[in-house]
């Protein structure tokens, strides 16, 4: 070993799953309130929506910030085409999660419903007041989640590929509590 670190950092690892968590949690949510009829109940989820994107937003920042001051571990040993498809899905990845957020403001913004961070913080409308365009973009915003989703599985399927299949390390540069594998002696 030449003293290179093999995993991210404690910050960029706990930023990873404490997003991730919140995505998980705020889909389900996304997809069950649009059902629901007009009723404070709907209004407080919605609330709870807006404030878990806002949190998404800034928490991304935070991790994207300290990904360019911190860097990361050396790429893992994978075929050039893995790795550049990885990159790819790393950098969509993070647009979504920035861009999801923003149009999701700029819906509520288009649509005349502001968003007030936590309940006490209002933020400003992006967008003077559009109902036309507040219905386009409630389709812009469903379609940019499906696509998170989507690349979210993906993602998450290929972490388990490179475990389980190529029984390689780039699965536990980010879950702490696996052990690196042994070097194959094959």
């Amino acid at each position: 070993m030449n003293g290179t670190p093999t995993s991210y950092t404690s910050t960029a690892i706990a930023l990873h799953w404490l997003i991730a968590l919140l995505i998980f949690t705020l889909f389900p949510v996304g997809l069950y309130m649009v059902g629901l009829p007009l009723s404070p109940e709907k209004l407080r989820i919605y609330s709870y929506h807006k404030w878990t994107g806002v949190t998404i937003f800034l928490l991304v920042l935070l991790r994207l910030a300290w990904r360019l001051t911190h860097g990361a571990p050396p790429p893992a040993a994978m075929p050039p085409w893995q790795r550049r498809l990885a990159a790819l899905s790393h950098g969509a990845l993070y647009l979504l999660l920035l861009v999801i957020p923003l149009s999701g403001w700029v819906m509520s913004s288009a649509l005349g419903v502001p968003v007030v961070y936590f309940g006490v913080l209002p933020l400003p409308d992006l967008v003077a007041k559009n109902k036309e365009l507040g219905e386009v973009l409630k389709l812009v915003h469903a379609s940019l989640n499906f696509t998170l989703a989507a690349l979210v599985v993906v993602h998450a399927a290929a972490a388990v590929k490179h475990h389980l299949v190529d029984r390689d390390d780039v699965l536990v540069r980010m879950i702490p509590f696996l052990q690196p594998r042994i070097e194959k002696s094959r």
